[in-house]
């Protein structure tokens, strides 16, 4: 299969929708490794991950910080292969950010107790390029460009996300529980806790949930059109 926008923005909703995965390190003498990583990510699409210091996987990416993520969704009948997965390709680096930080803990609010601790720090992995594979026989390779939202679009969205949570948080709480038992999950209580261009997360005690918009938006106005579509159904 050859690439193009449409397998770039599934390629993207699996990624953002991925808690768990695997990370593909080299150690020193040049041997592969892997392990299993929770991520999250950025607006830029960037993966982030909170990674301790005593972990084999940090010491390889401080001596090398080319590195792999692979996710996974749920697989189409008994056959493991049929499985959408995304192995992305990039370089890691460790970052100061509080708000990547407390992105990433919000998403995975178990970890909030030791997100702090001194030997665990945040790290970004920067993609420059994917496989894609959208089931069986179906694979193709994503360049970064194909692979990336646009810029423009992340900057405007990403300015006014706390407004748009606030704003849904505060005043359509009902509006949020409809679209989270629309998609299948059950319970009360449901908060916004992260938007971007490809759609936005809800959390529901330490349950978090990704939906996806019908197609990636580029303005607080998409973010409001979506959400409308989702409620009313």
């Amino acid at each position: 299969m050859t690439e193009d926008g449409t397998s770039g923005w599934e390629a993207r909703c699996l990624l953002r929708a991925a808690r768990s995965g695997t990370l593909a390190t080299v150690t020193a003498e040049g041997q592969p490794f892997a392990s299993l990583i929770t991520p999250a990510t950025a607006p830029d699409l960037s993966i982030l991950l909170l990674l301790s210091a005593l972990s084999e996987h940090t010491r390889h990416l401080k001596a090398d910080p080319r590195c792999a993520v692979m996710v996974a969704g749920p697989p189409e009948g008994a056959n493991p292969q049929n499985a959408p997965r995304l192995t992305v390709t990039g370089t890691a680096e460790m970052i100061d950010d509080l708000g990547l930080k407390e992105r990433w803990v919000m998403l995975h609010p178990y970890a909030a107790f030791y997100a702090d601790f001194d030997d665990f720090s945040i790290w970004r992995v920067r993609p420059m390029g994917a496989l894609y594979v959208a089931g069986f026989a179906r694979a193709m390779r994503l360049r970064q460009a194909v692979l990336l939202p646009d810029a423009e679009a992340i900057a405007t969205v990403a300015e006014a996300e706390r407004d748009i949570m606030q704003h849904c948080n505060d005043d359509h709480a009902d509006a949020l529980t409809r679209i989270a038992h629309r998609a299948g999950h059950r319970g009360h209580g449901w908060q916004m806790i992260a938007v971007d261009v490809d759609g936005f997360d809800l959390l529901q005690d330490e349950h978090p949930v990704r939906i996806a918009w019908s197609a990636p938006v580029s303005s607080p106005a998409g973010v409001r059109e979506e959400l409308i579509r989702l409620a009313r159904g």
